[in-house]
């Protein structure tokens, strides 16, 4: 990959300042990354980055707060970051949620996909000219494995009723058909994007209350030594951002360092493109700016 002129490649993780995505930031930085963390709270991001900076002794590590259920706060996120790097080598999109209940975003939308897939999709075509500026670059979009379709008829959960995993998984689904549709509108720019499935491993998904986090205390009654930690899940996803034999590998979908096949309407490249027109009316993509791969109004 680039660098900078200091010769420091740019990493920029969501969801930082705990499980995964700390785990994810503390072996970029022991590599001597320049790192972006992005947290949702302030004095929760603070302390992860003075964790990560005392145990790695990298001092370049850069906090950037952020509520990306709130598209405002995802385009301010884009701008702060904008302010602060001049090169973005490496975008990983892995802050992920999931509710026990149907909840609104401040734009009205169904928070899951909010946060899961709307965010994603708004923050990294904001950044994309910092992205293409770097290449080669990549970007690694964080997915499940869940087979699950997305209701294009009731994105809202206004029809049917809703469920934690169900809205979490409609929600994660557009991961794949947002990282298929950027790869094919990214093709010949020197920038590859992936979806990689990091494995099950401990997380507060949903919060210490919601359905997983009483999975969690169960297993871990029962033997918490069996269950793989967020150590083990970030090497999965750090192979994707890393491995120079993924170089030019774009439009994959990850786990355990393999190939493996997405659910069957990921694969439908009509359904890639119309969940990225309705991402782009849902997020003012479509009237405030083009989009990747779209026209200027």
């Amino acid at each position: 990959m680039s660098t900078t002129a200091d010769g420091k490649r740019t990493a920029l993780v969501t969801g930082a300042n705990s499980g995964l995505g700390k785990a994810i930031v503390s072996a970029l930085a022991a590599d001597g990354l320049r790192v972006g963390l992005v947290a949702r709270d302030r004095s929760r991001g603070e302390a992860a980055l003075a964790e990560i900076r005392a145990a790695t002794g990298n001092g370049d590590l850069h906090l950037f707060v952020a509520d990306l259920a709130d598209q405002v706060s995802v385009r301010a996120l884009a701008q702060a970051v904008h302010d602060r790097f001049d090169r973005l080598h490496l975008l990983l999109n892995n802050a992920g949620t999931a509710f026990p209940e149907r909840r609104l975003s401040p734009q009205g939308i169904e928070c899951a996909l909010a946060v899961n897939h709307l965010a994603p999709f708004l923050l990294t075509n904001l950044l994309i000219d910092l992205i293409k500026a770097s290449a080669p670059a990549r970007i690694v979009n964080v997915g499940t494995r869940i087979e699950a379709a997305i209701d294009f008829d009731d994105l809202a959960w206004d029809k049917r009723p809703y469920g934690m995993m169900k809205g979490y998984g409609q929600s994660k689904l557009g991961n794949l058909h947002f990282t298929f549709e950027l790869a094919r509108r990214l093709e010949g720019s020197g920038v590859t994007v992936n979806c990689v499935f990091p494995g099950v491993f401990k997380s507060n998904l949903g919060g210490t209350d919601g359905a997983q986090g009483l999975f969690w205390k169960l297993l871990i009654k029962l033997g918490g030594w069996a269950i793989p930690t967020a150590e083990s899940a970030a090497r999965r996803v750090l192979y994707l951002a890393n491995a120079p034999e993924l170089a030019g590998v774009s439009g994959k979908y990850f786990a355990d360092r393999k190939t493996i096949p997405a659910p069957a309407q990921a694969r439908d490249p009509e359904a890639n493109r119309r969940l990225w027109a309705i991402s782009e009316r849902m997020t003012g993509l479509a009237q405030s700016q083009a989009s990747i791969g779209g026209e200027a109004p």
